[in-house]
């Protein structure tokens, strides 16, 4: 399963209260997918660099924070059901890039090492600008 940042910005006026309780109804939904929620941020209140309008009004705040996730790729789709949520300003899902991690890592510095191939200062085919630079007359 891949890794997703889900990104969630709430409205300033919401209570930490509040936040919880749309964190833990995503972290289920997640998990009633076989999926798992693998870490919860919390940015606090942040300055938007624009107002946001909503029906309530226009916010130039919000409350920042990101859930870390391994789900299933269709799960874009089942959050869409956040749209219509109105603790919510904007939401975001964003998959991870592939992260090589441990060995794996190791061995692709290795290939890289054997593709570079030293050159004989005695190869035929070098130039004469580096024969001039080498101060070598042929």
């Amino acid at each position: 399963m891949p890794l997703y940042d889900c990104m969630l910005l709430f409205k300033p006026v919401i209570r930490k209260e509040g936040l919880i309780d749309l964190v833990a109804r995503i972290g289920k939904h997640v998990y009633s997918r076989n999926g798992v929620l693998t870490e919860v941020k919390s940015f606090g209140k942040v300055e938007l660099g624009y107002g946001i309008r909503k029906l309530d009004g226009r916010h130039y705040q919000g409350q920042l924070m990101q859930i870390t996730m391994m789900a299933t790729p269709n799960m874009n789709k089942e959050l869409h059901y956040l749209n219509k949520e109105d603790k919510l300003l904007r939401w975001l899902l964003v998959k991870h890039r592939d992260i090589k991690i441990g060995s794996s890592e190791m061995e692709d510095r290795q290939d890289e090492s054997n593709r570079v191939t030293n050159r004989s200062i005695y190869d035929e085919s070098s130039t004469d600008d580096e024969d001039d630079i080498l101060g070598l007359s042929r």
